[in-house]
């Protein structure tokens, strides 16, 4: 949790070049998941986001570790900042109109 701007950006920047023009957060968090840092590439420049949690820890989704990667949507990245738990939460069936 010691890296800034430069040493966040080195670590994704081969992902970042494949992904240009796409709207992506980066998370890093530490081994205690009581801090979490997200990097977000706006215009101009990084934007750095840093939380450490008084008490608790962040509960994170299950993801491939081989990868060291998880994508996850806005609103997972929210409840997650949030202390809300997403591995119970069951997302319901939204209606959608039959195109003819």
């Amino acid at each position: 949790m010691r890296k800034g701007f430069n040493g966040l950006s080195g670590i994704v920047s081969d992902h970042m070049n494949e992904n240009k023009g796409k709207n992506i957060v980066y998370a890093f968090i530490n081994k205690r998941k009581d801090k979490l840092k997200l990097l977000h590439w706006r215009a101009g420049g990084f934007v750095l986001y840093y939380k450490r949690l008084e008490k608790g820890v962040f509960e994170l989704p299950k993801y491939d570790v081989a990868e060291s990667l998880a994508v996850l949507t806005y609103t997972q990245i929210i409840m997650i900042l949030d202390g809300i738990s997403i591995v119970s939460v069951n997302k319901k069936e939204r209606y959608l109109s039959k195109k003819k």
